[in-house]
């Protein structure tokens, strides 16, 4: 369901505190400045694919900053991305500036200080989710804060356009669909990460990085077949289960690994929407491409260390704490 908040109604005296609360409560604790003597109105439409926060902004022009006493004061690491529709912002982090107009993207660390500032009226869409859900390593990803991404070539116009499609997409997803397009999102993001720092072989990298795009991609829609392989896989795109397998190894990882660890993830996060501990264990391996309860069950056990009953229960036993 989606969350709007908009200022219009208030007084412009009104406006200023109104706009600090909803901002660090969309994504982070911030300091908000605005720069006009009476704000404009601000408004923010946000809704949720499972652990990423999709949101629509429009105000007038601003500083917003992440300082050491926010970071100390609640310690949490998310990332967000912002491509930017209207208006251009100055993004500070890492000891980068970078100037992020109409079309571009960028990202933000919110475990570090980091700075925007918007001189005139803008609108952007933000996606805001944990780090631990972007798969990359933590020097890749500090080489890429405060860096403009140009949504008009190369591997960087394909994540703009996706995650833009998602947004428009967003309200209309039932929770599971918008949990495996968030997913397949933040893929995208991992993979053009990679690419950026050369992660991939000298051999048309740019072939190999969208091959593999493609092929994730399928993988995500069809993981709850429990046929699912690499031959079929390999002939769903055209190509041998070698070449295959030497896509995945820009990754670290095989076929059947990378496979298994994203059905367990989803798992993982269902099992804790189960209504009581023991329930729903079995449907839920069924629903991500589990046909044996007992493999289900060692296999989520030597990623997660529990087993997922214990899993379960200490989820729902948090809640009821709560």
């Amino acid at each position: 369901m989606a969350v709007v908040l908009c200022t219009a109604s208030l007084s412009a005296a009104d406006r200023a505190e109104r706009w600090h609360h909803a901002v660090s409560r969309t994504f982070v604790p911030l300091d908000v400045h605005l720069l006009e003597k009476d704000p404009s109105p601000g408004r923010i439409v946000s809704n949720a694919l499972g652990s990423l926060r999709v949101s629509h902004v429009q105000a007038g022009p601003q500083v917003v900053t992440r300082s050491r006493r926010l970071i100390a004061r609640d310690g949490k690491e998310f990332l967000i991305l912002t491509l930017q529709q209207r208006g251009s912002s100055i993004k500070e982090q890492d000891g980068r500036e970078a100037c992020i107009g109409p079309g571009d993207f960028s990202l933000s660390d919110s475990s570090r200080l980091f700075r925007k500032k918007v001189q005139d009226g803008f609108s952007f869409t933000s996606f805001h989710f944990p780090r631990e859900d972007l798969r990359v390593r933590d020097d890749d990803l500090r080489a890429m804060t405060a860096t403009a991404f140009s949504g008009r070539e190369g591997g960087a116009a394909l994540v703009a356009t996706y995650f833009a499609q998602l947004a428009r997409e967003a309200a209309g997803f039932d929770a599971v669909a918008g949990r495996q397009f968030a997913a397949t999102a933040l893929d995208l993001l991992a993979l053009l990460i990679n690419e950026r720092r050369g992660r991939f072989t000298t051999q048309a990298p740019e072939t190999a990085a969208a091959t593999l795009v493609r092929v994730q991609d399928h993988i995500l829609r069809h993981l709850s077949d429990p046929g699912l392989s690499p031959p079929g896989i390999a002939a769903a795109h055209f190509m041998s289960v070698r070449y295959l397998h030497k896509l995945f190894q820009l990754e670290g990882v095989t076929v059947g690994e990378w496979i298994r660890t994203q059905r367990l993830e989803r798992c993982r996060k269902d099992l804790l929407r189960s209504p009581a501990p023991g329930q729903g264990i079995a449907a839920v391996a069924r629903r991500w491409g589990f046909v044996s309860p007992s493999h289900f069950s060692r296999a989520f056990r030597a990623a997660y260390g529990v087993t997922p009953r214990e899993w379960q229960r200490s989820g729902l036993s948090g809640r009821s704490r709560a």
